[in-house]
């Protein structure tokens, strides 16, 4: 594979690549040799990390010796630096650039996954591993998403960023099943693997070049005069993005305690697959769609697929579960793209910037979602009606994007001109 500069010099057929774009990314130009290589190593670098992130809590407490109490204080840091920690991304990439930015967050992860081979032994060497893994995680998103993005233009960043979120969601869909096999009989070869993937991958990063200027950052339409840069009125991407992940978290918490006990664990991992494939499939070629909807319309139809979901998993059975995750696939392949995409139109901040406060949103939605999830599935179930819960959920979802929907609205006047489109 060609590690060739992602962008070509100026002249024309740099022009002929950026008409290329502008058409809707119809051609082949976005699609570099580092962009297929970066978009394979995020595949790599998610199926490591789910290789052995979702049996973390199982690992400390059985392999390590761990009380309940202490692994949920340590994975609750542990996912705090990793998504509050993608506020530092900014920073870091403006100082060492996007490809070392990389580099030092596989750094960090292949020396966490590294110290996790002799860490059942050590309890503090375990904390820390993962500590380690954490913080790389925070840097890497940001950059990696940056890097795909730098140097195209709006009409590129729909199909780049879907291909991205595919690539993300198919090592996370594969990585349990592949470690299953090693997580508790020989976790001490599963690190090394992973250890070794990261650092394979890692040296593969280095070879990448060094990231492209780019064009100007293309600026939204209803710009003022004497040059000076006012966003379009509406929600605020981050605000959106922080609701998204808060509606969403209470599917992919709280679905597992409702549907094993009232189908089979064998039906729900069914229904995890098939998730994770139409998600896989669907992103990329709904990518051109949900770039052309405006953000309000984005609103309305992702959180109304989230409501629709909800209220099919409540209405119980194998077709409720099944039809309410086929529609909460759908509100995530929406909302969590146009929420990227939207974010990078309306700043001016260097894109690894925007990913990392987009990161951070999803952090604060996530954790909020924990908070209310629990105790609201707690109670439901108490009153032995876990149907309700779902009930509440599906009514979140609905209202959730009222008062941002009305605030677009009041921020236009009744005769304002349309801004907020991509």
């Amino acid at each position: 594979m060609s590690l060739r500069r992602p962008d070509g010099p100026p002249g024309a057929g740099a022009g002929r690549a950026r008409r290329g774009e502008d058409r809707g990314g119809a051609g082949r130009t976005p699609f570099t040799g580092p962009r297929r290589f970066l978009l394979a190593g995020s595949f790599l670098v998610t199926l490591g990390s789910f290789a052995v992130l979702p049996y973390m809590s199982v690992l400390l407490h059985r392999r390590v010796g761990l009380g309940l109490g202490t692994v949920g204080v340590v994975l609750a840091v542990a996912s705090l630096i990793q998504f509050a920690g993608g506020a530092v991304a900014g920073p870091v990439t403006g100082r060492i650039g996007l490809r070392r930015s990389m580099l030092l967050a596989l750094a960090l992860r292949t020396a966490g996954f590294a110290a996790f081979v002799p860490g059942p032994r050590s309890p503090v060497l375990a904390i820390g591993a993962l500590l380690l893994v954490s913080a790389g995680a925070a840097l890497y998103l940001p950059a990696n998403k940056a890097y795909l993005v730098d140097g195209v233009s709006e009409a590129a960043r729909p199909r780049l960023l879907s291909a991205s979120g595919s690539a993300f969601n198919a090592g996370m869909a594969l990585g349990p099943p592949a470690a299953a096999p090693l997580v508790m009989g020989s976790p001490g070869v599963l690190f090394g693997c992973v250890a070794g993937l990261f650092a394979l991958v890692g040296a593969g990063h280095a070879l990448l070049p060094r990231e492209a200027a780019g064009p100007p950052r293309e600026r939204p339409a209803a710009a003022p005069a004497r040059g000076r840069v006012t966003p379009p009125p509406g929600p605020s991407p981050f605000v959106v993005t922080v609701l998204s992940v808060y509606a969403f978290m209470f599917f992919q918490h709280y679905l597992a305690l409702y549907a094993v006990p009232r189908t089979s664990a064998a039906f729900y991992g069914a229904v995890l697959t098939g998730y994770a494939v139409l998600l896989v499939v669907a992103q990329p070629l709904l990518a051109e769609r949900v770039a052309a909807l405006s953000y309000p319309a984005a609103l309305r139809w992702g959180f109304g697929a989230m409501a629709a979901g909800t209220a099919a998993i409540g209405a119980g059975g194998h077709g409720g579960i099944a039809v309410g995750a086929t529609l909460m696939c759908c509100g995530e392949a929406v909302l969590f793209l146009k929420n990227d995409l939207e974010a990078l139109a309306r700043s001016t901040a260097a894109p690894a910037s925007v990913f990392g406060r987009q990161r951070l949103a999803a952090g604060i939605g996530a954790f909020a979602a924990g908070l209310v999830g629990g105790q609201l599935y707690g109670a439901a179930e108490a009153a032995g009606a876990a149907r309700g819960f779902w009930a509440v959920v599906c009514l979140q979802c609905v209202l959730l994007p009222v008062p941002l929907l009305f605030r677009r609205r009041a921020a236009r006047g009744p005769a304002g001109p349309r801004a907020d489109t991509v």
